[in-house]
């Protein structure tokens, strides 16, 4: 399972692009320009959605060769695991949510349900591992849920109006609803995910107190998101790349696309760099992140940024009171740093902090048997009812 340290009680350890409408946009422009001011936001700014905007200068034989390393997820069906079932499900302004359930591998009752919701850029396939090897666990046994954010993977696109954390809760609260209206709950919420479930606290105190028995943050920020990791100004709806790449898509979106795919191999490359704790993590991981990446619009991507600029739920993890708390981040981290987990973990005495040696932002892909184990103790402690006496 690896090595990791478990804390209680922690101390207070506080510590030239052109804009749309620039005549190097217009008609005419060239690739290379057009990759100065789009690839670096559209295409890198699928990965830089998990939280990194970076230009990475990456020799194309070099990445090459490094996806024909050797591989041990070479066989993995990775993103390919068949749910139970499949629905869809309406979000209160009507946008559709693509979402699945994953029951018990033995197919005997569950005793709680999970919910995963991933992060921004990514879709319901970052949860592989998890989502496999649940499957399997009896002691408890548990029922999965899995969505696609609005904007994300399969589900349906919103405008930047309503592609905020605030509706993502209120699409979270849309999916326990209608896929698990009764019986106890764990959230489990990685990056904007887990900034999701903070949010619904907030929204709806009633049902932390009365269903949800424990929360995994996992990966994520309760705010002072440009305090560290990712500058705050990438996150700016003044950030003169954003206003730029965000007006460019809106009336030129296959253009935009078209140069993000000739951006491909810097985007790969900065995924494994900036994703991963690991520089050699798993060709195979990369791919899957690229693909859930590439699967965003950017137009969908740069809608979201001013949110996640602004996320201050810090008052929020007060209403975790109730629940069994676990917060896991990798001490690699270079989006969300593990001085965020810490400082929620200061909110949250009665909590367990994870700190995971080595590993990344995409922690649960990268060190999936450690998240896993961790998840699994979470839930069993939800399950035996511990929060019960805390709620007496």
């Amino acid at each position: 399972m690896g090595r990791h340290r478990r804390h209680h009680r922690l101390r207070d350890r506080h510590r030239h692009v052109p804009a749309a409408g620039d005549p190097q946009l217009r008609r005419g422009a060239s690739v290379n320009t057009l990759w100065k001011a789009v690839g670096w936001a559209g295409g890198v700014l699928g990965a830089a959605a998990t939280g990194v905007a970076v230009g990475v200068a990456a020799n194309q034989k070099k990445v090459a060769h490094d996806r024909e390393a050797a591989d041990p997820l070479v066989d993995e069906p990775l993103g390919e695991l068949v749910p139970t079932r499949e629905s869809t499900v309406a979000a209160d302004d009507g946008v559709p949510l693509s979402a699945e359930e994953v029951d018990p591998a033995d197919g005997g009752p569950p005793g709680l349900t999970a919910v995963l919701v991933h992060g921004f850029a990514l879709d319901r396939r970052c949860w592989h591992f998890q989502r496999r090897d649940l499957a399997g666990l009896t002691g408890p046994r548990v029922r999965q849920v899995l969505y696609d954010q609005r904007g994300h993977g399969r589900s349906g696109r919103s405008g930047p109006e309503t592609s905020t954390i605030d509706q993502c809760a209120r699409d979270l609260d849309a999916v326990i609803r209608s896929m698990a209206p009764k019986g106890p709950l764990v959230l489990v919420g990685h990056s904007m995910g887990g900034m999701t479930i903070m949010a619904l606290a907030e929204q709806r105190p009633e049902l932390f107190a009365d269903r949800v028995r424990g929360v995994a943050l996992v990966g994520t920020a309760a705010g002072a998101v440009g305090g560290a990791g990712l500058p705050k100004s990438v996150l700016s709806r003044y950030n003169p790349v954003t206003i730029g790449v965000g007006r460019l898509a809106g009336f030129q979106p296959g253009l935009v696309e078209w140069v993000r795919r000739r951006a491909s191999t810097l985007t790969w490359s900065g995924i494994r760099a900036l994703a991963f704790g690991d520089r050699h993590a798993s060709p195979s991981l990369v791919d899957l992140m690229a693909k859930m990446i590439n699967g965003n619009a950017v137009e969908v991507l740069t809608g979201f940024l001013d949110t996640l600029g602004t996320h201050n739920r810090y008052k929020a993890l007060a209403g975790l009171r109730h629940c069994e708390v676990l917060v896991i981040s990798g001490d690699a981290d270079r989006i969300t740093p593990f001085s965020h987990a810490e400082r929620m973990a200061e909110e949250m005495p009665h909590g367990e902090l994870v700190r995971v040696p080595g590993a990344g932002h995409m922690l649960m892909l990268e060190q999936p048997d450690l998240v896993t184990g961790h998840l699994v103790g979470l839930l069993r402690r939800s399950a035996a009812g511990g929060s019960e006496s805390r709620r007496a």
